[in-house]
């Protein structure tokens, strides 16, 4: 039993861990070459939502979130989050940049 909680107890520490994780090189703000966003979806994402984008776990499909919410909207859940996403896991310009990309997946 306490070998049972303590996995699960260290399974939900690393999972939590990598959804908030999404630290990119660039500045905040400062748009540069690396604000590519699919790049930076696929560094950002693939931890939460699976390598492709597909879903994963909890994390909804997001490969052709462009086809369900606009830019705007898809920004808005990026800085300010939604469900079971943390808000900020990208900020700044590639924030912007990922919305940019992601309202193009249809």
């Amino acid at each position: 039993m306490k070998k049972a909680m303590l996995t699960l107890a260290i399974g939900s520490a690393i999972f939590l861990a990598a959804c908030g994780g999404g630290k990119t090189a660039t500045n905040e703000g400062t748009k540069t070459a690396a604000s590519d966003g699919e790049t930076i979806a696929m560094k950002s994402c693939i931890s939460c939502h699976g390598s492709e984008l597909q879903g994963a776990g909890n994390a909804p499909a997001i490969n052709n979130v462009g086809s369900r919410l606009s830019e705007a909207e898809i920004l808005d859940v990026i800085k300010n989050g939604k469900n079971g996403m943390p808000p900020n896991v990208v900020k700044g310009a590639d924030a912007e940049a990922v919305a940019k990309w992601l309202a193009t997946q249809k």
